[in-house]
């Protein structure tokens, strides 16, 4: 991939615009191109440095009706008040303003219905684009040499390993005698921020649990137990204690039910 494009791709990845093949090939270029993953790091920080500001100016008090006079003018108003009155008692055309009252009525209703479910759909697109990244980095960690950045079974080895490393100490447990032995961890970075990915195993089948605290910026969505289905892959996440988990495999959706109660325990 070079980088005369890399301005729209490093936008459209932090979007969350681009397809799994082209997320893929981005990241396997900003490990071998540092210009490009400094600029990533740069509009990260920028991105997290708007969200944070208070960037948000109330408007003061009769902006609203100054604009609607300035908008009709005395002549539109003379205009809009002769329409509402009866040429022949110079009282209001009844007819007239029922028909105002229903347009505002109507203007209301579709305000109100566009609050409550608006939300619902954006929470609905972020959560596929959430999950289709950590299926993405599941992916990416069946490569050789991304499985791990430590190696090991014991939960005292691996939950260390983490201190200093991320802004939170993620829940470690070994459940090899319930059949899902921990066989190491990493870091990883998803949804705009890095979180702990611990590693099980079930027989032959790599389970990647990602975890990161509840309410911890973009990565947090409403995303609380949902399980989802993406290119062949099964992904589970919950919400236990003050922390979020989501763990994706190739393994039945029973296995990742069965984990996930496990690590609610």
């Amino acid at each position: 991939m070079a980088c005369d494009d890399k301005t729209f791709l490093l936008n459209a990845y932090l979007d969350g615009e681009l397809d799994l093949m082209r997320s893929l090939e981005l990241e396997e270029h900003l490990e071998s191109c540092a210009a490009c993953a400094g600029k990533l790091r740069s509009e990260t920080t920028i991105r997290q440095a708007l969200r944070s500001a208070d960037l948000y100016a109330r408007a003061s008090a009769g902006l609203e009706q100054r604009i609607r006079e300035s908008a009709l003018g005395a002549e539109g108003g003379s205009h809009v008040r002769e329409l509402t009155k009866d040429i022949r008692g110079n009282k209001p055309h009844r007819r007239l303003v029922l028909q105002w009252v229903a347009a505002a009525a109507a203007v209301l209703v579709v305000t109100a219905l566009g609050i409550e479910f608006l939300p619902n759909i954006l929470g609905r697109r972020q959560n596929t684009l959430l999950a289709q990244e950590i299926v993405a980095s599941h992916i990416r960690s069946l490569q050789p040499g991304h499985l791990f950045d430590v190696e090991s079974t014991d939960q005292h080895t691996v939950k260390p390993w983490f201190d200093g490393k991320l802004d939170f100490a993620p829940p470690v447990r070994d459940l090899a005698d319930q059949g899902f032995p921990l066989v190491g961890g990493r870091l990883d970075y998803v949804g705009h921020r890095s979180v702990a990915a611990l590693v099980y195993q079930r027989r032959k089948h790599i389970i990647n649990v990602y975890v990161w605290p509840e309410n911890s910026g973009d990565v947090t969505r409403d995303m609380s137990e949902q399980q989802a289905t993406i290119d062949g892959y099964n992904l589970i996440n919950w919400r236990y204690g003050e922390m979020e988990f989501c763990a994706v495999s190739d393994v039945n959706m029973q296995d990742l039910q069965n984990l996930a109660q496990l690590l609610k325990q």
